[in-house]
């Protein structure tokens, strides 16, 4: 599932210098929507690069039967989304109708055109939500803002409409995002964070980024050889993102046996530390995606996504920066795993690390028998995607 962080910054935030700090915040901590009144699209647009919804208040436009004439009411920036709700029965501003037959707002989404495809609601009652149950209908986003969610709770919401729509649980905090993220073990699509707090939105952010990686099960292989081959064109592969002491990338010779090679974080007497860097192979080496596929690491080029994974099998995305491909001296490093074989060439020098049983180890200090980290699935791959067909590769 990818998960969604909203921002709050409509009037009721305050005046345009409150709300617009709060979205530069926003756009500086990475959120995916930002939701404003009609009136700012424009002015988000200006601030940077971000998907904006806006609320619009179809009080007076709901009834009105000619698009055109609804759209002369427009501005000159269009919204990615438009949101209904706010100052009408979404909100409790305007009561909800007994059987909700003669809601403007509902009338507004079921038009099926480009004056709303998303709704909010407020949950001030149980009929509220069932209110947020009949929008989810035919809006691509339910955002459901609860008052008091150990009276109404988000199980419920999740339970019956996750399917329909794009759910977005209105948060005040990092903590509450979390809650929301993990309710009913699928969690809501996304959050709409209601905070002045910089520090608060940057943590949902990362909250969003941390539901959304998988965790690899990586397993012990055996060294079966270890052995120098000519020369080769090795890739080193530098990101825009600086990894941590444990992290590294998956990278080998066949689709179903990736190796876990290091970043270059650490120090050497022959080379300061290149944190950003891991020196992963030769050309025709697979390395791991962020969408569970591969690619070769001859194909990558500035502005790809890689996966980066931990000695623990934590994941994360990487941008690529830069590739470096030349001539340098290989190692041939073959390792078993349930009887099955598989390998990878890895530059001969001190400077790249595997990870063994006894932790970081240079490839040159790598001996049969030796234990090695690897990502090992019985699978086959075809332009990178998983197969049910036989390969063999050797």
């Amino acid at each position: 599932m990818t998960r969604s962080v909203w921002l709050k910054a409509d009037d009721a935030v305050g005046d345009w210098e409150t709300r617009k700090r709060r979205i530069t915040a926003g756009l500086e901590a990475g959120v995916d929507w930002v939701l404003v009144d009609e009136a700012d699209v424009e002015r988000v647009r200006s601030l940077g690069d971000v998907k904006v919804a806006a609320f619009r208040n179809e009080s007076d436009v709901s009834l009105v039967d000619d698009v055109e004439a609804a759209e002369d009411e427009t501005h000159d920036a269009d919204a990615d989304a438009y949101v209904v709700g706010k100052g009408g029965e979404g909100d409790g501003t305007v009561d909800l109708p007994s059987d909700f037959s003669g809601s403007a707002d509902l009338t507004t989404l079921r038009r099926g055109d480009e004056r709303a495809n998303g709704a909010y609601v407020r949950i001030l009652s149980k009929d509220h939500e069932s209110f947020a149950e009949e929008a989810a209908r035919n809006a691509d986003h339910t955002i459901v803002v609860g008052e008091d969610w150990t009276i109404i709770p988000l199980e419920n919401l999740i339970a019956r409409i996750g399917e329909e729509t794009e759910l977005v649980a209105g948060v005040t905090s990092a903590e509450e995002a979390k809650t929301a993220f993990e309710t009913l073990e699928t969690g809501s699509d996304g959050v709409l964070v209601d905070s002045d707090d910089p520090d608060e939105i940057r943590k949902t952010v990362e909250i969003r980024d941390e539901a959304e990686r998988e965790t690899l099960d990586l397993r012990w292989a055996e060294v079966s050889a270890v052995e120098r081959t000519g020369m080769a064109d090795r890739v080193c592969v530098d990101t825009g993102n600086l990894m941590e002491h444990d992290e590294g990338m998956l990278v080998g010779s066949m689709g179903r046996g990736l190796f876990f090679v290091h970043a270059e974080t650490a120090e050497s007497p022959y080379v300061a530390s290149r944190p950003f860097r891991v020196n992963a192979g030769a050309v025709h080496a697979y390395v791991r995606t962020p969408d569970g596929g591969t690619k070769y690491l001859s194909e990558l080029k500035s502005g790809d996504e890689v996966q980066v994974v931990d000695s623990n099998g934590r994941t994360r995305e990487a941008i690529v920066g830069r590739v470096k491909i030349e001539k340098r001296p290989m190692f041939r490093v073959e390792a078993d795993v349930e009887g099955d074989r598989v390998e990878t060439l890895l530059q001969n020098a001190e400077t790249i690390k595997v990870h063994t049983r006894e932790g970081r180890t240079a490839v040159t200090d790598l001996e049969p028998g030796d234990e090695i980290l690897i990502y090992y699935e019985q699978t086959a791959r075809h332009f990178g995607e998983v197969v049910e067909e036989s390969i063999i590769e050797k």
